[in-house]
């Protein structure tokens, strides 16, 4: 199922990353990634599942920061 918009803000927002610090994070230029998913350009296919995986892995580092001591 394709990415909307409005769910990329949300996964965004979710993960507490800007359209900006996601850009830098993968790559891409700002501009590219502030246009995806409005008019003719949709959001990447590879998109939902890389910021499910960022927000699992970074859940596991806050458990492992957490759990260090014990």
């Amino acid at each position: 199922m394709e990415l909307t918009r409005d769910g990329f803000n949300e996964l965004l927002k979710r993960v507490n990353l800007s359209k900006k610090e996601f850009a830098e994070l993968v790559g891409v230029q700002y501009s590219s990634v502030n246009n995806w998913g409005s008019g003719k350009f949709g959001v990447p296919y590879w998109v939902k599942s890389w910021l499910e995986n960022y927000e699992k892995s970074t859940r596991y580092e806050k458990i492992k920061e957490l759990t260090k001591d014990l």
